[in-house]
Order: C-alpha cells, then sequence, then structure tokens
C-alpha cells in the first residue's frame, strides 16, 4: 500500500517534540483564547455545521451527535476553560525511592506523543481531543467521519489561527482527510503513531481492532441497563429512567433496557410514564407488557430477543421482567457491553453486591447513567470513554493521556 499521508505523520511526530518545552501559562493561554474563539465564531461554525446536516437524514440516529447549536458551542467552550483550569499531570512524580546503593529513582507522568482519534459523526470531539492532548503536551491527529468533513474542518482550522497567532508549530493537531483510506494509514503508522482511540459504532470499533498494528484503547458501545429492584423507590425510579433514557438518546450512555423484579410491575405504568410523554418507543416483554396499559399502544411493541443487547442510540428502550437480582445479574452479564449500569434500590446489601458483582467501566446505586461523562465526572472533558481494562477505563481525560518513564540520579553507581 502506498504511504501517501507519511510527510503529514513525520510532520506531526515532529512537531510533538516541542510540545515538552511549553509553560502551563502558554498552554491554558491558548486554551482559553480557543474557547474564546469558538463562541465569537459561533455562526462560522454553525454555517459549516448546518452544511453537514443538510446531507443526513433527520430520522438518522446520528443525527443528533451531529448537530451543533450555540448552546452547545457555549457548552464546548466551557469544557475547554475548564481543562486549562485543570493541573496537568505531566511532569508530576508518581513515585519515588533512594535505593541502598544510593541511586535516586523517580516515576515521573510524561504525554503518550502523538495520539490518533478516529471518529463519526461527532465535531464535538475535535474541540475535546485537541483540548485534553494539548493540556497533557500529546500532539493529535484526528480522523473524523465523512459526516461531520465541514464541521471539523472549520474547527480546526480555528485551533490552527490561534496555535499560529501563538507561534506554535500547528501539526500539533492534523486533521486527515475524510476518506477510509486515510483512517487505514493511521491503523498502520507505526513509527509515528503511539496509540488510537476509537469512538463511534461497534462497526467502527470492530474495524480498528482487527485492522490496527498501532496500539488501540476501545471505546466501546454502550448497552446500557437500570434494574429497578423489588426494593426500588418508585420516584426515584421514574425519574432517573427517564433522564437515562431521554436527556439525549443518541449517546452511548444512554438507557437500552430496564430490568423490573417482577414484584415491582404494578408501578410500570408510574416508572414509564415520562416516557410515554416524550415519545419514548418501547419493546417488552409478555409480563410487563400486560402492565403498560397505560403506555401509548403505538408505541408499545412485543420484545424479540434482538432487542435485547442492543444499543439503540434513538428515543427506543425495551424492557426486561426478572424474577431476582440473580437473574438481572446473568442478564447484565450476557448482554452488557461493560459500559454503565444502575441499580434502583433501597437496600444497602442489594446494592453493594451489585456494585461488587457488575463488571462495567461505571456502575450506579440510584442515579442516573447519564452522569458518565468526563466533564461530569469532575475531569474537564474527555477523550472518551474505555470500556476495557488495561491502562484505562470509563472517562478518559488527562491521567489517561499519559504514561510515565522512570528517571535514575546517580553519583557514578555502577552494578557489580
Amino acid at each position: 500500500m502506498e504511504f501517501k499521508l507519511k510527510e503529514t505523520f513525520e510532520n506531526t511526530r515532529h512537531a510533538s517534540r516541542a510540545l515538552i518545552e511549553l509553560s502551563a501559562l502558554e498552554i491554558n493561554k491558548v486554551l482559553l483564547e480557543i474557547a474564546d474563539k469558538a463562541i465569537a465564531n459561533t455562526e462560522f461554525i454553525l454555517a459549516a455545521n448546518q452544511k453537514d446536516l443538510d446531507r443526513m437524514d433527520h430520522n438518522d440516529p446520528k443525527y443528533d451527535r451531529l448537530l451543533l447549536n450555540a448552546e452547545r458551542i457555549t457548552g464546548i467552550a466551557n469544557d475547554i476553560k475548564n481543562v486549562a483550569q485543570l493541573e496537568s499531570p505531566v511532569g508530576k512524580t508518581i513515585d519515588h525511592k533512594i535505593l541502598d546503593n544510593g541511586l535516586d529513582i523517580s516515576k515521573v507522568r510524561v504525554p503518550i506523543g502523538v495520539i490518533g482519534v478516529i471518529y463519526e459523526a461527532r465535531p464535538n470531539v475535535s474541540f475535546d481531543v485537541f483540548s485534553l492532548c494539548f493540556k497533557t503536551q500529546n500532539a493529535c491527529i484526528l480522523k473524523g467521519g465523512s459526516d461531520a468533513e465541514f464541521s471539523n474542518i472549520a474547527i480546526v482550522n480555528l485551533i490552527k489561527e490561534v496555535l499560529q497567532n501563538n507561534n506554535i508549530n500547528t501539526d500539533i493537531v492534523t486533521l486527515l482527510p475524510a476518506d477510509r483510506s486515510a483512517t487505514t494509514e493511521m491503523l498502520n503508522a507505526v513509527e509515528y503513531v503511539d496509540i488510537i482511540i476509537p469512538r463511534g459504532s461497534q462497526g467502527l470499533i470492530n474495524f480498528v481492532r482487527e485492522h490496527a498494528k498501532v496500539p488501540v484503547i476501545e471505546t466501546g458501545a454502550g448497552i446500557v441497563h437500570v434494574y429497578f429492584d423489588k426494593d426500588g423507590d418508585v420516584k426515584k425510579g421514574a425519574a432517573i429512567v427517564a433522564n437515562a433514557k431521554t436527556r439525549r438518546v443518541s449517546v452511548c450512555n444512554a438507557l437500552d433496557c430496564l430490568l423490573i423484579h417482577e414484584s415491582q410491575l404494578q408501578h410500570l405504568n408510574s416508572l414509564s410514564s415520562e416516557l410515554a410523554s416524550k415519545g419514548t418507543t418501547i419493546y417488552a416483554d409478555t409480563q410487563s407488557l400486560s402492565h403498560l396499559d397505560n403506555y401509548p399502544k403505538d408505541l408499545l411493541n412485543q420484545a424479540e430477543e434482538t432487542h435485547y443487547g442492543t444499543e439503540f442510540l434513538a428515543n427506543t428502550m425495551s424492557i426486561k421482567t426478572v424474577s431476582s437480582m440473580e437473574e438481572a445479574l446473568n442478564h447484565i452479564a450476557k448482554y452488557s457491553s461493560k459500559h454503565s449500569e444502575a441499580i434502583v434500590s433501597e437496600n444497602a446489601e442489594t446494592i453493594a453486591k451489585y456494585l461488587n458483582v457488575v463488571d462495567a467501566a461505571a456502575v450506579y446505586a440510584n442515579a442516573s447513567t447519564a452522569y458518565t461523562d468526563g466533564a461530569q465526572f469532575g475531569l474537564g472533558a474527555e477523550i472518551g470513554i474505555s470500556t476495557q481494562k488495561l491502562h484505562a477505563r470509563g472517562p478518559m481525560a488527562l491521567d489517561e493521556i499519559t504514561s510515565y518513564k522512570w528517571v535514575i540520579k546517580g553519583d557514578g553507581q555502577t552494578r557489580s
């Protein structure tokens, strides 16, 4: 295969080496300027975003992810400002010891180097990735999908303008062409890219995992459950289910399946009342279906096996009746993508067992899964939500995109 982007990758690798010499003041100044520039250029960004929206079916589940508006741009700018205010982990000593032979050994956080991120219809990721990488003195290579091509070009051009005004090499952020061949080239750029993080559909993540020679951190699909226990509070449960499902239906932490203890079926109409007002389509098993007599019939369907273990990314969810928490745990173990899982219960012992047994990056008791988000966790923003167990898990922010090195200081010691 012809390596068409070799020079591009070389330039990014070269530019990354100078990042380590930037001071915290310089870094924060640039981030704040980018946040202000995003606000000042809202109309410019929205015009580019509209070109992308015009090419997508409004009913496509990815439409909401692609959509930018003034409110969302303000939120993105605030996240960038939050990142600027956080303390960088780079240069921090993780561990320190002095050996009997006098060697002074420190374990110190350092940038990973060059981080490649592959993402689909999420133009906000361009801002998020750059701000986190720049804060930790990593260069980044962005590979957005064709769905958000105009939006990503506009955003990266704004970032580069700020860098250029501050005499910083603009090659520290690179936006690759939207075609798929660029993805393949980055997956094989082992001399230039240190790690790749895919953000998007399960199909994208599978493609990256199967074809990458560069190390990969998976940010998997979110197949999310809420288990309403026999000791669950109905008022809390109704609020949590509605928020987890309908706050933003296209995000990876949105609820996909409600598991309900059979003793609580009498409360199912109350648990689902807000879902009905929000127009949520439900696929329910036979037991729960018979108790949803107040739910709009045109939104109610009989569940099939395929409706469990599905990430809907739309205003759709499934319901499954269980006879015990053990059955709920088994269902989650079978269908979960190990992203976010929640329980609604007032039984402390039940909660403790659920939080201990469920294998997921984020497990909740009596709270909405909508909180699985780097900014909501106090991390400023996130570069992705890892569902794997090596290196990082859950929302990945500043600490998670650093590595470490050992620094050894001596006074002429030699080993016998």
